[in-house]
């Protein structure tokens, strides 16, 4: 890899990492719902479970896909269907009442699976792998890639989580968060519209 395929990477890594998503609309929701710190096993989830789906789509997951294209279909519904799911659990998020104790954001494991469902996650990794992963030397291209993306994915998406921790004040409101929370969910599902349309 030279290094301005690198710098070139680099740059692919953070803008898709650090624009809204799937991911990223979670990771906000949860630091506003449950703060930064019981937002980490998600974080580091989403970080290491699309960090291992770069990984699988460069050693050959992606291959499957050009060999069945159904299975763009059946992940395409699969995730989009997953994800209403979340819009859903999201948007019935209540307010905490004071001394109440929130249920969990998603745990590390779910938030590592969730990854293999993602559409934009796969989107993501099919385009570092195709563009950016030069042939001669490929594994060790391939493991820079992954690597790289896991140096500027997590704080990328620790951006969300924080910024969703600070706006925690200003929506300790029952009907501000009640709101706040319904708006995360309708993006989460509007999130859906290129997916479900092509």
């Amino acid at each position: 890899m030279t290094p301005q395929l690198l710098l070139a990477f680099v740059g692919y890594a953070f803008v898709t990492s650090i624009t809204p998503g799937p991911n990223n609309t979670l990771l906000l929701a949860s630091g506003v719902n449950h703060g930064f710190r019981a937002s980490l096993p998600l974080l580091f989830g989403i970080n290491l479970g699309f960090c291992g789906l770069v990984l699988a789509v460069g050693l050959g997951l992606g291959g499957l896909f050009s060999a069945l294209p159904v299975l763009h279909d059946v992940l395409r519904y699969a995730g989009s269907a997953y994800l209403l799911y979340l819009a859903w659990k999201i948007a019935r998020s209540a307010p905490l009442e004071p001394g109440a104790e929130a249920a969990p954001p998603l745990s590390f494991p779910a938030a590592a699976a969730f990854q293999w469902v993602n559409p934009k996650a796969w989107i993501m990794a099919v385009g570092a792998v195709a563009a950016y992963t030069p042939t001669e030397g490929y594994f060790l291209n391939l493991a820079i890639v992954v690597l790289v993306y896991a140096l500027v994915n997590g704080p990328c998406i620790a951006v969300w989580a924080v910024g969703g921790t600070l706006l925690r004040g200003l929506l300790a409101d029952p009907a501000r968060q009640r709101v706040f929370n319904i708006g995360m969910a309708l993006l989460l599902a509007a999130s859906l519209y290129p997916i479900l349309m092509s």
